[in-house]
């Protein structure tokens, strides 16, 4: 561990604050970035300058300069750019993707329009970098669709879109050209799973191949989870997600229409129902709170917001959806954004208490 100087800001503020961090230049790359409940450590080069600080605290007026322990970065033996740079000009190595998502033994690569004749070579060179990675897609659609699900074009490696991925201890069968899975929302998959109480039932409207409901069967012992989701494909990985992780008594996997199961099976059934459906979850508050038991109970709420939009409109517009349906919003639990998903736009999660 070593101490250096960063910038502590509150998780809400994470995203953002990084960006701007990144774009002044300042972020120590040689130390990784630090967590806790409530805070992000960013690890600095220097001490940011006078028009640095009053830059940064114009759009995160709750950062402030500290100094904190932070582990250095695990360096691999080559880069990307040392792996492809006498394959591709300098221009190009300068194109290179900065992200990719792993999900198990998959890497998922967006390559901009000027890589695309380079995307086989690309993909091999990132399967001599990361010796677990046994196939590289390349994105070759947005997420869209009824089943939230994005096309891929394997450039490298085994022909496969499954895979088994890890995350706190719970391993996911995963099929990305089937079922939609984000390895960026394991904290909050974590997060939410801390907060079920012992004894709860647990509704997932929405529940994918289970990384909700299987998370939070790993961690408590006497729980009831109703994981709903329309997509047959999602509801057989999450069957065999339910046998891999031995959460059989505990997570009830149900296909068909979150609305329609509400209505026919779990009215008044849940302490806590879960929304991750970002696009319109908005439109399925009415069977979350008819879900939620008449004595109320916790919803987590997530969808998308952008600059012209605000995290305060967000709470409107869910406190109108929860009162057309006859109930009212008790007390707001948590209001963050997660991550950003495109310029401008982030994931956004509300935890609510609803009466």
């Amino acid at each position: 561990m070593k101490k250096a100087g960063c910038i502590k800001t509150p998780r809400k503020e994470g995203e953002k604050t990084l960006t701007m961090v990144r774009k002044l230049g300042l972020i120590n790359k040689e130390l990784e970035i630090q967590r806790d409940e409530e805070f992000i450590y960013i690890p600095l080069t220097k001490q940011p300058s006078r028009e640095e600080l009053e830059t940064l605290k114009k759009q995160m007026t709750d950062c402030k300069v500290t100094v904190h322990s932070f582990p250095e970065r695990k360096k691999h033996g080559t880069s990307l750019a040392q792996v492809l740079e006498d394959k591709l000009s300098p221009q190009l190595l300068a194109s290179l993707p900065r992200a990719i998502d792993f999900v198990g033994e998959i890497a998922i690569v967006e390559f901009p329009p000027e890589l695309a004749a380079c995307r086989t070579a690309i993909g091999e060179a990132i399967l001599k970098e990361h010796q677990k990675v046994r196939t590289v897609l390349a994105k070759a659609s947005a997420v869209g669709g009824k089943y939230r699900l994005r096309e891929f074009t394997i450039v490298a490696g085994d022909p496969k879109t499954d895979t088994i991925h890890k995350e706190y201890g719970c391993q996911y069968y995963v099929d990305l050209a089937k079922a939609f899975f984000s390895p960026r929302l394991s904290f909050e998959h974590r997060r939410v799973a801390s907060q079920v109480q012992e004894g709860e039932v647990v509704v997932d409207l929405f529940a994918g191949v289970g990384p909700f409901a299987i998370q939070i069967a790993k961690t408590h012992q006497n729980v009831a989870i109703y994981a709903v989701d329309a997509n047959p494909d999602a509801i057989e990985c999450l069957k065999k997600n339910v046998r891999l992780n031995r959460a059989v008594r505990k997570v009830h996997p149900i296909l068909g229409d979150a609305r329609q199961v509400v209505k026919d099976k779990l009215s008044g059934a849940a302490d806590r129902v879960i929304m991750n459906l970002p696009e319109n979850a908005i439109d399925f508050v009415d069977a979350a709170c008819e879900a939620i038991k008449p004595s109320g109970g916790i919803v987590h709420f997530y969808s998308f917001v952008n600059k012209s939009d605000s995290l305060e409109n967000l709470k409107a517009r869910f406190a109108n959806a929860v009162e057309k349906s006859e109930r009212r919003v008790e007390e707001i639990l948590l209001l963050r954004l997660v991550r950003e998903t495109a310029p401008y736009e982030w994931q956004a999660a509300l935890d609510v208490r609803v009466c």
